[in-house]
């Protein structure tokens, strides 16, 4: 069998979990059907190796949606980060980004406040978002009482929650609200064109193919596979500029690579500060697979430093790209 031309560009431990997951699945994993991808894609129980302060569960608007806090410390007035995991809209759980998070707050010394948003197909675009943008209402008009300084809260995502803390800032700034102080987005779905180079170069990559990717657009809005507006797609929007700094992170072998970078350029572009960092010989899913990869603990260190300076100064640091 003749290998993919990719493989040859994935490290060690990739190339290893990449054969693991070849095993374990028949064909692309979008053809396990739904309850299957979910079975699939079910983490394990968390290993909580990073000890925290204080873990605790809220309950937040109607419907209700479940927020998970991580503090390192009990020390009140700390910056903040509000967390969106990723899983295609479809997929995910708070349990799959429990170590993530733990070591976001760890290493940035901030409270992290992870969203266990609706999934579709059950619940479709936009009851993410909503749910997003009502925990992020949540957490500024409560800072006070959560313990948390309102001047110093950042947006993170993975995948499908990059895209969802993307759309976020698109819909503050249209809405005159305050931008957090920095969006920090993960290999993030932004885009619905799928025609850049990496959907056909990685179109078979592991854990993501293209069409996995796309049977997951069509669970978010429907069998159409249109955006109904430019917050589900936030690449469509006429103008990025007025967002908050950024830092965008993608992975070497990954469909969705080239999405990340234009819209990391776009931002760049129209005026926002933005850092970029495509991290070699890892796929689609590694920064949250952080007890495998050391590329990810890796990109979570660098994502800790730049939340570290925006808390401290209001921007990033520079504005490589």
């Amino acid at each position: 069998m003749t290998e993919p031309l990719w493989h040859s560009l994935l490290d060690d431990e990739a190339r290893q979990v990449a054969q693991q997951l070849a095993d374990l699945l028949p064909g692309p994993l979008h053809t396990l059907g739904l309850q299957g991808v979910r079975d699939f894609t079910a983490p394990l129980p968390p290993s909580r190796s990073t000890v925290m302060a204080t873990v605790r569960d809220h309950r937040v608007g109607v419907p209700s949606v479940r927020v998970r806090e991580y503090r390192p410390s009990e020390r009140t007035g700390s910056p903040a980060v509000m967390y969106v995991h990723g899983g295609g809209f479809t997929v995910g759980s708070l349990d799959g980004v429990d170590e993530l998070c733990r070591l976001i707050a760890a290493g940035a010394r901030c409270a992290v406040f992870s969203v266990d948003y609706r999934l579709a197909p059950e619940h479709p675009y936009p009851a993410a978002l909503d749910d997003v943008r009502a925990v992020h209402a949540w957490l500024t008009t409560s800072a006070a009482d959560l313990g948390v300084d309102p001047r110093r809260i950042a947006v993170a995502g993975d995948s499908a929650g990059g895209g969802l803390a993307a759309a976020l800032c698109l819909d503050l700034r249209d809405r005159s609200l305050s931008q957090p102080v920095l969006q920090l987005l993960a290999y993030p779905a932004v885009d619905d064109s799928f025609q850049r180079p990496s959907w056909s170069e990685f179109a078979d990559a592991p854990l993501l193919g293209a069409e996995d990717a796309r049977w997951f657009w069509h669970q978010y809005v429907g069998e159409a596979g249109v955006a109904p507006d430019v917050l589900a797609a936030p690449m469509r929007a006429e103008s990025l500029s007025g967002l908050a700094p950024a830092h965008v992170i993608t992975a070497e072998v990954d469909p969705l690579r080239d999405d990340g970078e234009a819209y990391a350029d776009r931002l760049a572009e129209e005026g926002v500060l933005v850092t970029r960092e495509r991290y070699r010989g890892v796929f689609h899913g590694f920064l949250t697979d952080v007890e495998t990869f050391t590329t990810a603990r890796t990109a979570v260190n660098d994502a800790c430093r730049r939340l570290r300076d925006a808390f401290q100064t209001g921007l990033v640091t520079d504005q490589r790209i």
